[in-house]
């Protein structure tokens, strides 16, 4: 009996290193063919200069500097919103109330959703309803809110992007022992003081985590902003909330779809898939060492 759990547990694990060397296999035969491909393209000028006419010269700072404002949007309106609903579910909810029964359900169901859908309701909710209401309101009709734009863009993608944040926050809350909440109550601390002086601080891992992989996701989306905000060729950044703008991943849509010579873009197309994926590291990177700062110094006590 010894002898077969041991050749069970052999043959499983000889699985899972298996699959782990497929999958680390795979990211570096794709990371090497994009950048075998894309690095010889990505000079100074393509980064810095805007995309000229036909989108073949020039460069990609527009697409650059609007995929980093909509992520940045999507994370401002994603996190507080997606971090306060947990709170509300784990600390202040019922267990057994139909509400966050709903509520968890609904999470569910979107985390689900294919990310076209969530296109086409930002298209029908926020342009045609919200923005459009908005104008009606403080504009007398004049077209301002109710069109494509990068406020709604990144809603949307706040929307797609918000099971994530509430499900990684929950676990976090989750993980923290109910005796650290009752020693605050026997402290005198009200149930907000509980939350923001012991609860939060100790799921900020968690919490961040959750931010994260929001980023991961919504940085390389590109059904949901090709219908609420993102240009197929402005060779200007986008300067308010209601601005169109360029996004890395529908200009790679755009070239490779609306291209007469694909092989004469493909150089660009390498490239800008390097820079996207590259923005998409540095995002995360970042997110991740302010994790650990603030760990750093809920550690030390500063």
């Amino acid at each position: 009996m010894l002898e077969r759990t041991k050749l069970v547990g052999g043959i499983f694990q000889f699985f899972c290193i298996a699959a782990c060397v497929v999958i680390i296999a795979m990211l570096a035969i794709i990371l090497g063919n994009i950048i075998t491909h894309g690095i010889g393209s990505v000079t100074l000028d393509f980064l810095t200069k805007a995309p000229e006419s036909g989108m073949t010269g020039g460069g990609i700072f527009p697409a650059i500097f609007g995929t980093f404002a909509l992520v940045v949007l999507m994370t401002v309106a994603v996190i507080p919103l997606g971090v306060a609903t947990a709170i509300y579910m784990h600390e202040y909810a019922s267990k057994r109330s139909r509400i966050v029964h709903l509520v968890r359900l609904a999470i569910q169901n979107l985390a689900g959703v294919p990310a076209i859908v969530f296109g086409l309701f930002g298209l029908g909710f926020f342009i045609e309803f919200v923005g459009r209401g908005i104008d009606q309101t403080l504009y007398g009709g004049k077209l301002v809110y109710g069109q494509p734009a990068i406020i709604w863009a990144s809603l949307t993608l706040a929307l797609l992007t918000m099971p994530t944040v509430v499900v990684a926050t929950e676990e976090a809350l989750r993980a923290i022992p109910q005796s650290y909440r009752e020693v605050a109550y026997s402290l005198g601390a009200t149930r907000w003081q509980m939350i923001r002086r012991v609860v939060l601080p100790q799921a900020i891992g968690g919490i961040l985590t959750g931010g994260i992989l929001a980023i991961s996701r919504g940085s390389g989306e590109v059904a949901p902003v090709m219908f609420t905000g993102a240009a197929y060729f402005l060779p200007e950044l986008p300067k308010t909330l209601n601005s169109q703008f360029m996004e890395l991943g529908y200009h790679v849509y755009v070239m490779t779809t609306q291209s007469p010579d694909v092989e004469a873009t493909k150089p660009i197309l390498y490239a800008t898939v390097l820079v996207l994926l590259a923005l998409t590291f540095l995002l995360n990177f970042s997110a991740i060492m302010i994790r650990a700062q603030i760990r750093k110094r809920l550690r030390y006590g500063r």
